[in-house]
């Protein structure tokens, strides 16, 4: 294949670099990325790419696409920060910078090289006058949101005959692993108020029985698969006056599991530790189901591919500059890290293709997608060896040059792929095919009920 499409990648650079910092200036909670997805679209317009706004009724969720009929391959991109990771960009040290979120997980990078991959496809497409259509999902929510889950729900990806999509990690190489399922839940206790010193005997505390559910939650940790994994936030804990007997109390439960069949065991009984913890208090208890994901599918016939790409473009070698930033920062901050390495702080290379999937306790709703069409995804070494995602030190990343180079490397790695699926209707067939041994006769099966919405992420009251 001439790859000549390619270039113009490092033509579009000013505007893709451009469009990764304003993203990453203007950092957006789940559900909440107005200001990215606008600027998204509008610069998704200006490529020549038809824009489809409020995608399964979400205000945040979009699409660009451009060509026509079959073969119809995605490109995934995520644009959404955490919470209190506002961040100075290149600090060595915590520097707030007094934004209430940031980009920890490198989401300013993740969604512009799958939008670089997508312009590159167009032009395959344009100049090739190959049959197809290329569709850019701007996929808001992935952080405590779950969007493309809602998305998958609503058959927005049922269109697809692939899709392709990446992460900004410390190292380089075709994503392998397995993610685990999950479901979030809010846990709500009603109390009674009274004085805690005069009439503590009229008050009924809403604060001991979210602290209750902890403690039978901990218990229950002894009684579950090794494989899962339960988290909670203390988001409302009834006021800050210790003289009130806390009327009410809230706590957000993430849940995760193996598959979404765990996942639903674990949920129920979580639901009836809470249900004991408002018994023995006296209080009342409700939870609100908020957003789950499933389990990833790995696809070997689009991984493969993926590695003939990564092995036939090297990523770019870091300069003197991004190796004295590198090197501080992993004699500051990063010291006693796990893969943190002061002589070699930043990855080079690829990492060779392993057939293994070894089971990675995170979870994404990239998995969703991967139920519903052939879905493979890539890392590529985007910050120093060793940061921690959901850090500071990846956040002050996010704007450095190395970034900006190895996201620009990503999206020809992307589109290179993409590109190839449109003439290997082999490659396809192959992927389908396993895709279906995979999930067996059932399919997919969405793990969020069909009346629910999405919740944007805010901050405690």
């Amino acid at each position: 294949m001439d790859e000549a499409f390619l270039r113009i990648i490092d033509e579009k650079s000013s505007l893709l670099d451009g469009l990764a910092d304003y993203i990453w200036d203007h950092p957006e909670t789940a559900f909440t990325e107005y200001a990215s997805a606008a600027r998204y679209c509008e610069v998704l317009r200006a490529e020549g790419f038809t824009v489809t706004e409020n995608l399964a009724g979400i205000a945040t969720a979009f699409s660009g696409s451009y060509g026509s009929g079959k073969p119809v391959i995605g490109l995934l991109g995520e644009f959404d920060a955490l919470s209190g990771l506002g961040q100075v960009s290149g600090a060595l040290e915590p520097q707030p910078d007094g934004k209430p979120c940031g980009h920890g997980c490198g989401h300013n990078l993740l969604g512009v090289a799958a939008l670089g991959a997508a312009i590159a496809v167009k032009e395959f497409l344009r100049t090739s006058g190959t049959p197809g259509t290329v569709i850019f999902f701007g996929c808001p929510g992935e952080e405590g949101g779950s969007g493309k889950s809602f998305m998958a729900r609503d058959g927005v990806f049922d269109q697809l005959d692939a899709a392709l999509t990446w992460h900004p990690e410390d190292h380089t190489g075709v994503r392998t692993l397995r993610t685990l399922a999950n479901c979030q839940v809010r846990f709500c206790f009603d109390g009674v108020a009274s004085h805690a010193a005069e009439a503590p005997c009229a008050g009924r505390s809403a604060l001991d029985a979210a602290e209750l559910m902890n403690i039978g939650v901990q218990f229950l940790r002894e009684h579950m698969p090794d494989s899962a994994r339960i988290h909670y936030a203390l988001t409302d804990s009834g006021g800050f006056s210790p003289n009130v007997v806390q009327p009410h109390a809230e706590e957000i439960y993430l849940i995760r599991g193996e598959d979404n069949h765990t996942v639903q065991e674990l949920y129920s009984r979580i639901c009836d530790i809470a249900a004991g913890a408002a018994l023995m208090t006296g209080t009342k208890e409700h939870h609100i189901f908020l957003k789950a994901c499933s389990n990833t599918v790995p696809n070997t016939a689009l991984q493969r591919l993926l590695q003939e790409k990564l092995d036939r473009f090297a990523p770019p070698e870091p300069t003197e500059e991004d190796l004295r930033y590198a090197r501080a920062l992993t004699k500051g901050s990063l010291v006693g890290v796990p893969d943190a390495d002061p002589e070699e702080p930043i990855f080079r290379g690829v990492n060779p293709y392993h057939e293994e999937e070894p089971l990675r306790c995170s979870s994404t709703d990239v998995g969703d997608v991967s139920w519903v069409c052939p879905t493979a995804q890539i890392h590529v070494a985007t910050v120093v060896k060793g940061t921690p995602g959901h850090s500071w030190q990846m956040v002050a990343q996010g704007k450095l040059p190395l970034a900006h180079r190895r996201m620009r490397y990503t999206s020809k790695i992307l589109g290179a792929a993409a590109a190839e699926l449109f003439v290997r209707p082999d490659l396809l067939e192959a992927a389908w095919a396993e895709l279906r041994r995979r999930t067996g006769p059932a399919g997919y099966q969405p793990p969020i009920p069909p009346d629910l919405r999405p919740t944007a992420m805010q901050q405690p009251r």
